[in-house]
C-alpha cells in the first residue's frame, strides 16, 4: 500500500479545528509543515495492514534527528511485533486494544545503560553523574523529543499514531518482557499504523493561547474565564466523540484529584530505584 501525505489545511481552517473559531490566535507565517503539526490527533483503532519495507528505519532516522542534550543520546527504542508481548502490554495499559491492532508498536526507553557500558569499557571506575535525577530527566526528555520527531514523520506519511503512557503502570513487567538491563526504563509506548475507517478521530481542541502563553511574567488574570470557555468546548467535543459530557475541568479533577488516577504510578520512585535509577 502506498503512503500518501495528508492534505494540508489552510491556516484559518487548521487553527479553527485546534482552538475553535472564537479562540483562534492571530498566527503569522504558515506552511504545510505547520499545517501538519496542527492536524495531529490520537488514533485508537488500526487496520492490520503491514507498513511498507523500511518504514521503521525511516521513523528512527527522523527520531535520531531530534535534539539530544549534549549529544549524550540517552534513549533507545524497541520495535515489538510478537502478538503475545503486545497482548501483555495491552493488559499493563488498562486493556488498550489498539496496542494489539497496530502493525508497529514502539517502546521508547530512557537509556543510561549504553553510556554506563561506555564508561566501563574505557576504564572509568564510576560515572559519577549517572545516579542523579537530572540524568534520568535528560534521558526521559531525550526519548520524548525523539519520539515526537517520529510521530511527525509518521503523520507526514499518512500514518496514524497514539502514545501509550500507561506503559508506566508496571515498568518492571515491561522491563522483564523486553529484557531491559539496569538503568533502562520504558517511558511510554507508541502505536503506528493505518487508522481503521470506523474509528472516529477528530482534532482535539486545546486551551486558548492566552491560557498558556504569557509575556514577561507568569499568569493571566482571565484564567477562570478562559477555562470556562474551554470547558464548554471540551464538553461538546466529548459529546460528539462518544466520551460523555465531561468538561476539561472534570477530567483534570478525575485524573489528578485522586491517587487512583495514577494506576499504580504513585510507586514509580521506588520502582525506579529498583531498576537502577537512584535519583539522588
Amino acid at each position: 500500500m502506498d503512503m500518501t501525505s495528508p492534505i494540508a489545511l489552510p491556516k484559518s481552517e487548521a487553527l479553527a479545528l485546534r482552538y475553535g473559531p472564537v479562540a483562534m490566535p492571530d498566527a503569522g507565517p504558515w506552511n504545510d509543515h505547520i499545517a501538519l503539526l496542527l492536524s495531529h490527533r490520537s488514533v485508537r483503532g488500526y487496520r492490520p495492514d503491514a507498513l511498507p519495507p523500511g518504514t521503521l528505519e525511516t521513523l528512527v532516522a527522523a527520531a535520531q534527528s531530534a535534539a539530544t542534550s549534549s549529544n549524550m543520546q540517552t534513549w533507545s527504542v524497541i520495535s515489538v511485533s510478537d502478538p503475545a508481548t503486545k497482548a501483555e502490554f495491552a493488559k499493563i495499559s488498562n486493556t488498550q486494544k489498539h496496542i494489539e491492532q497496530c502493525p508497529l508498536f514502539l517502546v521508547w526507553l530512557a537509556d543510561l545503560s549504553r553510556n554506563d557500558r561506555l564508561g566501563t569499557a574505557e576504564g572509568v571506575q564510576q560515572m559519577e553523574v549517572m545516579p542523579y535525577l537530572e540524568t534520568f530527566l535528560v534521558a526521559a526528555v531525550d526519548a520524548a523529543m525523539a519520539a515526537q520527531n517520529a510521530v511527525v514523520a509518521a503523520e507526514s506519511l499518512g500514518l496514524a499514531t497514539v502514545y501509550i503512557g500507561a506503559m508506566r503502570n508496571d515498568p518492571q513487567r515491561v522491563a522483564e518482557l523486553l529484557g531491559l538491563p539496569p538503568g533502562v526504563m520504558g517511558v511510554f509506548g507508541l502505536c503506528v499504523g493505518y487508522a481503521a475507517p470506523e474509528v472516529l478521530s477528530e482534532v482535539k481542541p486545546r486551551l486558548s493561547q492566552p491560557a498558556v502563553l504569557f509575556h514577561g511574567t507568569y499568569g493571566n488574570p482571565e484564567e477562570p474565564a478562559l477555562r470556562a470557555a474551554y470547558d464548554a468546548q471540551m464538553a461538546d467535543f466529548s459529546q460528539r466523540n462518544g466520551m460523555g459530557p465531561d468538561s476539561w475541568t472534570k477530567r483534570v479533577l478525575s485524573r489528578m484529584g485522586r491517587l487512583a488516577g495514577m494506576s499504580g504510578r504513585e510507586k514509580l520512585s521506588g520502582i525506579l530505584h529498583a531498576m537502577g535509577f537512584p535519583l539522588r
